[in-house]
């Protein structure tokens, strides 16, 4: 895009893709990869980044899309666990506190 005499390049908005999506695009990798294609083409093709299919093939490689779901699912609820557990730690401290009569 020109803008007052200057080159202008927008960067592309970044794509939040469910664990759904991503276990479907490693098999269409895994299939054009059979099909003799390179990593580069592949990533080219799935639209996205080298980088970013090997993070997926770590966190995702062998999973179907039920069982990706459920991790995250998983992961959800563990981080609202944990923050709830922080709440709780928290509340009890100030309960001590106000019981020695340090408030």
């Amino acid at each position: 895009m020109l803008w007052a005499g200057r080159l202008e390049f927008t960067m592309a908005t970044r794509k939040k893709h469910t664990p759904e999506q991503v276990v479907r695009k490693l098999a269409t990798a895994d299939r054009l990869l059979n099909e003799g294609k390179d990593v580069a083409d592949v990533c080219r093709e799935l639209q996205v980044s080298e980088q970013t299919y090997y993070r997926w093939r770590n966190q995702f490689g062998g999973m179907k899309a039920d069982d990706a779901k459920r991790l995250k699912d998983l992961e959800r609820e563990n981080a609202t666990l944990k923050r709830l557990l922080a709440d709780a730690e928290l509340q009890k401290a100030v309960l001590k506190e106000i019981a020695e009569g340090n408030f």
